[in-house]
């Protein structure tokens, strides 16, 4: 069967849902990892992780379903949930590809406005750091994150702010993080188009005269 046939197909698409089946499998067994090790004591960015590594699996098990079974109602809500999930991570990807500086300092700060304590604190021990920006407008922040600060570098009195410590290296960051989404979204779109060209092929070894 010369590939783009029915079975050649199926073998693609299966074989792409084991890779989100492994990767889901991935992002939840890092995230057990990290929590069982204690880098991570916030229980929202492990729920997040886990979430994400389990809707992934989710997803992935409905499409392997959908195109082992050649299942025409499974293969579409995959084919449109995957588009979703598509045009989400495109974007996001896009974002952090053209974040400028002044855009970074915005993200940091409000993303340092809702984490918890216990998640800034985890933060600060892992980067060897203290409080996110000494600047004008945070100060206040700024002197009680110091306070509460458990970093090792905190009993030198040597501390370097973390927001300093982030925007050295925010850049080569957020380019690794897009290039990787934008990766991972074109493999998605190409899961829709395999998911639609599989849809509408028929079973040669079914009843020809079976609706498809």
């Amino acid at each position: 069967m010369v590939c783009g046939g029915f079975t050649c197909s199926k073998n693609a698409l299966c074989s792409l849902n084991v890779v989100y089946m492994l990767v889901g499998l991935l992002l939840i067994g890092v995230a057990a990892w990290g929590k069982g090790f204690g880098l991570v004591s916030s229980i929202h960015i492990i729920g997040g992780v886990i979430a994400v590594g389990v809707f992934l699996l989710l997803i992935a098990i409905v499409g392997l379903i959908g195109a082992i079974h050649h299942h025409q109602v499974m293969l579409f809500f995959y084919m449109v949930i995957l588009f979703i999930v598509f045009l989400f991570q495109f974007g996001v990807s896009c974002s952090c590809l053209a974040m400028n500086r002044g855009q970074q300092v915005a993200l940091l700060n409000s993303t340092w406005g809702i984490m918890l304590n216990d998640t800034k604190t985890d933060l600060e021990s892992q980067l060897n750091c203290c409080g996110l920006l000494n600047t004008t407008d945070s100060r206040q922040t700024f002197e009680a994150d110091v306070e509460n600060c458990r970093a090792p570098c905190k009993k030198e009195d040597r501390c370097q702010s973390c927001g300093d410590k982030m925007l050295n290296h925010a850049t080569e960051a957020l380019k690794i993080l897009g290039g990787v989404g934008l990766f991972f979204s074109f493999s998605e779109i190409l899961g829709v188009w395999l998911a639609v060209r599989y849809r509408n092929q028929k079973d040669p070894r079914a009843n020809p005269s079976a609706f498809l």
